[in-house]
């Protein structure tokens, strides 16, 4: 009976020290966007539903978190994109597969974060904040760079 309460706490620091490293590296990204760029809330939420969209294929939802005119790729052409209908509409050849990959599997812990914004993978895709007035006390989350990486 004895082993069963030692191999249970056992077990608890176990899952505890393999999710620590995870905890740390989350607490560094968001560290360090507060210092550099801002309330990293504001950041973690824009992230997350950029992601989201982009994992689940959602032109619409991934075209509302583009900061606009954005130039990108499509289909091997540098192409100012002014809106989100235009977004929407040029999605697939906009977003290709490596491009999908790194946005969709990037570890919270893991994103690059300097004063040009928050970097999914290679440099696949950044984002920053917007100023909404000339002090920049309030700003938009958006994408601003998405591009092939090598």
């Amino acid at each position: 009976m004895a082993k069963f309460p030692r191999l249970l706490t056992l077990f608890a620091f176990a899952v505890f020290a393999a999710v620590q490293p995870a905890l740390a590296d989350e607490a560094s990204v968001n560290a360090a966007i507060d210092t550099v760029l801002g309330d990293h809330a504001q950041y973690q939420s824009v992230i997350e539903a950029f992601q989201q969209a982009v994992a689940d294929g959602d032109a619409a939802g991934a075209a509302a978190l583009v900061a606009y005119p954005i130039t990108v790729k499509v289909n091997g052409k540098r192409t100012s994109i002014s809106d989100e209908e235009a977004f929407v509409q040029d999605y697939d050849a906009i977003m290709t597969p490596n491009i999908v990959d790194a946005i969709s599997n990037q570890d919270y812990g893991s994103l690059f974060v300097r004063d040009q914004g928050v970097m999914f993978g290679n440099g696949q895709a950044w984002l920053n904040g917007i100023c909404r007035d000339n002090a920049c006390d309030k700003f938009d989350v958006k994408v601003i760079t998405i591009q092939e990486a090598n």
